[in-house]
């Protein structure tokens, strides 16, 4: 695909090859792949609780007693506590380092497990969710800018892919993991927190461990603010959220409303079958990361947005005909598209952004994405309790489609134009 300025948008995403040499040079080198893969994995730790909880709320909902609306709110607590770490964790990381806000993270992270295996109400419950938000808040931000800088300029692409993988990754790994623990090892709700302890005491390992530093450059002002990019870089970044937004609000309402769907559907609550839902959504989403490593930037934005668009009507087919198999398709198209739309977005901010922003930016890109996926799943489930799943499950679909064919407009008038800008530091 070509540019207005004559060369591919592939070819955007990456610093010229003499600008490549020269920060290599300055650098001591290219860093080793293993290096980028490793920084990457306190990321995977973190998201792999982001989604844990997904097939034991029938569980929870069983001894609790709580209603599909209670269910998406407990969800939306986590898109809270997410969206007040934003607030504050990718300027915070970009002023002092990585280091420093990543090590409380992570031990939010092992908080979030303890509150979630001893909860035996909804508020306890609640307060896992929001601790586990903070967690992920900080880790979207600080730790998947941290792998960026672990590429370097020479390797901004590799270093992408790996951190918006590792992210999709362990969120998918998440739900599968419980699934099939909770079900194989008694004490279903405590077993798997207790696995998911030792896998963040290992990230905290891998942080205390790798040579991350500070950005280098402070801009001065609060230290409380939403997050912002410079000027030149706005539509950049809101080209990736027109489509990161519609599809991790898919992926949400998956989440949040797939269980109770497969219990109309299949006339199941199998925390397996939930859990493996879950994980092919999420496989769904990193393989076609790698799928796309090659294609330009406009490209996988585009693709995003289409496969938004067919998984809310295959979503929309799904509830009124009563196939757990067109569901299925729905839940991989959704992590499909908020897979195409993350790594679009991430690639335009690794390249695009100078690294003493680079935090804040991702912080952006995720607000704008969180936002409608907080608000809309809790609204189709307060819906479904007044109207039923079926009709609360098409509205959510036809305003997604609306949302995603929005998304594709702007980036097919828009993107062109803003694909070949490089950072300035």
């Amino acid at each position: 695909m070509v540019t207005g300025s004559g060369t591919s948008d592939v070819d955007t995403l990456r610093p010229a090859p003499e600008a490549r040499a020269a920060k290599a040079v300055a650098t001591g080198g290219e860093p080793p792949r293993w290096k980028i893969w490793l920084a990457a994995w306190p990321v995977t730790g973190v998201f792999v609780l982001s989604n844990m909880p997904t097939p034991l709320y029938p569980l929870w909902k069983q001894r609790m007693g709580f209603s599909a609306g209670t269910m998406t709110v407990i969800f939306a607590c986590y898109i809270v506590g997410l969206l007040a770490a934003l607030m504050v964790a990718g300027r915070l990381s970009d002023r002092i380092g990585r280091k420093p806000v990543l090590l409380p993270g992570l031990l939010l992270a092992v908080a979030a497990c303890v509150t979630f295996a001893t909860a035996t109400s909804v508020p306890e419950l609640a307060v896992a969710r929001l601790l586990t938000g903070i967690a992920i808040g900080i880790t979207v931000s600080a730790g998947m800018a941290a792998v960026v800088d672990m590429g370097g300029a020479s390797r901004v692409r590799q270093a992408t892919l790996a951190a918006s993988t590792a992210m999709v990754l362990g969120a998918g790994l998440g739900p599968l993991s419980a699934g099939l623990l909770s079900q194989a090892l008694p004490g279903p709700t405590v077993t798997i927190f207790l696995v998911e302890i030792v896998l963040l005491l290992s990230a905290v390992a891998v942080v205390l461990w790798l040579p991350l530093s500070r950005p280098g450059t402070d801009t001065g002002g609060g230290w409380l603010r939403l997050p912002s990019v410079p000027p030149r870089n706005r539509v950049q970044v809101a080209l990736g959220i027109a489509v990161f937004a519609p599809g991790i609000t898919s992926t949400s309402f998956v989440l949040s409303l797939g269980p109770s769907l497969l219990a109309d559907l299949l006339a199941t609550d199998s925390r397996l079958v939930a859990g493996g839902m879950a994980f092919v959504m999420f496989a769904a989403a990193t393989g076609v990361q790698f799928a796309a490593r090659r294609l330009g930037v406009r490209s996988v934005l585009l693709g995003g947005s289409v496969s938004t668009v067919v998984s809310m009507a295959a979503l929309i087919l799904a509830v009124h005909v009563q196939s757990a198999t067109w569901l299925i398709v729905a839940a991989v198209l959704a992590g499909a598209a908020q897979g195409l739309g993350q790594f679009g977005g991430l690639s335009l901010i690794g390249v695009a952004v100078p690294p003493h922003r680079r935090a804040e930016a991702n912080a952006a890109l995720n607000v704008g994405g969180y936002v409608p996926a907080a608000l809309l799943p809790v609204t189709a489930g307060y819906l479904g309790d007044a109207v039923g799943l079926t009709a609360s499950s098409t509205i959510f679909g036809v305003v997604m489609i609306v949302m995603a064919a929005v998304g594709a407009a702007f980036v097919g008038t828009r993107g062109r134009e803003r694909m070949n800008a490089a950072p300035q530091e």
